[in-house]
């Protein structure tokens, strides 16, 4: 499914154009100008799975993020913007092949890390409850309690309950499920299969993280099989070489100058690490 089919940034020449338009005043930064256009990126053309690839201050994050603003996608937590990044969206232009749906949002690390904390405040809460948990089951098996009133019924059944369980069984029937059962990496994986949802166009920046080679795969698959059997489009950030494999992917190298397509086998950070295992090679024959 193809929601967005072409994204236009702003040249070189509209972004001077606007320049000489700036009053002028002392900025500290006329970001995200001249980020993309240094790299000769001046639009994208996008499949159902189209991967942006390159290394710190290559701009995969601010496309996304521009792109992501000028579509107006819901987001959870805020991005840093400059006093010219308002106007830099407005100089650029996507061309729709479907309206958007109301699924489609951006998806970046900072909102799985937010996510994860918000995880760990809610264990820290339940692992004090457990521990009272844990004395209050004491108390209640233990102790010579006698129903007299219907005040003491809530008590009754705690005392009962205490008496038929063992200390751990009480203590999951009295408690919600500890949540950091879930590693980060499960959490963060759950994060993105909650999110994504059939019929969306879904940005993506650095997915990989918090995410082990075997969770990375696992997330592989599912946005494979979201993108070719329930409606999705993914435009994605990454370096990750399991991401970058995914089946059919469009990826423009923005380490490029300029900025271009390219298999993900010709990429330098897929090549660093080929070039490392074939090395190591036999070390790895020594251990079958």
């Amino acid at each position: 499914m193809l929601y967005l089919s072409r994204f236009e940034f702003p040249t070189e020449d509209r972004e001077w154009a606007f320049f000489m338009g700036v009053k002028r005043q002392c900025y500290n930064t006329f970001y995200p100008f001249q980020v993309l256009s240094s790299r000769g990126l001046a639009a994208l053309d996008f499949e159902p799975i189209t991967i942006l690839y390159g290394g710190n201050g290559s701009g995969k994050t601010t496309a996304l993020n521009v792109i992501a603003q000028s579509l107006g996608l819901q987001r959870d937590t805020r991005f840093n913007q400059s006093s010219f990044f308002g106007d830099y969206v407005q100089l650029c232009h996507a061309d729709m092949r479907q309206p958007l749906t109301d699924t489609s949002r951006v998806i970046t690390s900072d909102d799985v890390f937010d996510y994860m904390l918000n995880l760990r405040a809610m264990n820290e809460g339940i692992d004090e409850k457990r521990e009272e948990l844990f004395q209050e089951y004491l108390d209640d098996k233990f102790s010579d309690f006698k129903y007299r009133t219907m005040e003491d019924y809530e008590r009754l059944k705690r005392v009962n309950l205490s008496r038929r369980k063992t200390q751990s069984q009480y203590v999951k029937s009295r408690l919600m499920e500890n949540l950091r059962e879930q590693s980060n990496g499960e959490s963060a994986y759950f994060y993105f299969t909650s999110k994504i949802q059939e019929n969306g166009l879904y940005l993506l920046d650095e997915p990989e993280n918090s995410l082990s080679p075997a969770r990375q795969q696992e997330l592989v698959q599912f946005l494979e099989d979201s993108a070719r059997f329930f409606g999705c489009q993914f435009i994605m950030a990454t370096h990750s070489p399991f991401l970058l494999a995914m089946r059919g992917a469009r990826i423009y190298d923005l380490d490029a100058q300029p900025v271009r397509t390219r298999p993900w086998t010709d990429l330098e950070a897929v090549r660093a690490y080929h070039d490392f295992f074939v090395k190591h090679a036999g070390e790895f024959d020594e251990r079958v």
